[in-house]
């Protein structure tokens, strides 16, 4: 990673991506004003009482979406642990085998909570219009990138992010990442109707 790109203050490790995505300027820009994850006030993550793994593992929320959704890491260890997101509306499910997975994700499909239910065409026509909203997305996505100390050459493509996030909503990861609400049952997936492959 260039250290060049690190805010002031910040230590800079290989694979830390947390704290940048809190503090850089680019990055911040990018997940909390487009893709909707921010991860700027981590004393603010609170998740809601009684939420956690049917597994009794650990649930960390460490980011929020703008609807108080939360963004959580499973069991115990560092940015490689499984990422859960938590719907306020009872839905929940993997979206990544770590955080470096899940900042792939929200930087080709920022929309990727449009996927369920869709076709690979209705999923392009959201795509579009993201890009319509944001004629300079592709850039903005490219200077996240570059903060994170990726390569924007190097991401996946849409087409294979959203095929992951079907992959993981139906395997051993869904399993083992399953949500129960205070009520003690689980939560809907959030895939239960996964999108076309295009």
């Amino acid at each position: 990673m260039n250290e060049s790109n690190a805010p002031a203050g910040v230590p800079v490790h290989h694979g830390a991506l947390l704290p940048l995505l809190g503090t850089d300027e680019e990055a911040v820009a990018f997940f909390a004003g487009i893709a909707d994850l921010d991860a700027t006030d981590p004393a603010d993550h609170m998740l809601e009482d009684g939420i956690r793994l049917a597994s009794g593992a650990r649930l960390e929320q460490f980011a929020r979406a703008g609807s108080g959704d939360a963004f959580c890491f499973v069991g115990e260890g560092g940015e490689e642990r499984p990422v859960v997101y938590v719907s306020l509306d009872g839905e929940a499910g993997p979206l990544a085998l770590g955080l470096p997975e899940l900042v792939r994700l929200c930087l080709v499909a920022p929309w990727w909570r449009d996927a369920p239910g869709r076709t690979a065409g209705e999923l392009q026509m959201v795509a579009d219009e993201y890009r319509e909203d944001m004629p300079d997305l592709d850039r903005r996505r490219d200077r996240a990138a570059r903060a994170l100390g990726l390569d924007p050459a190097g991401l996946p493509s849409e087409a294979a992010a959203l095929a992951r996030l079907v992959e993981l909503s139906r395997g051993p990861v869904a399993a083992a990442c399953l949500v129960v609400g205070h009520e003690g049952g689980p939560l809907d997936p959030l895939f239960s109707d996964a999108p076309d492959r295009p």
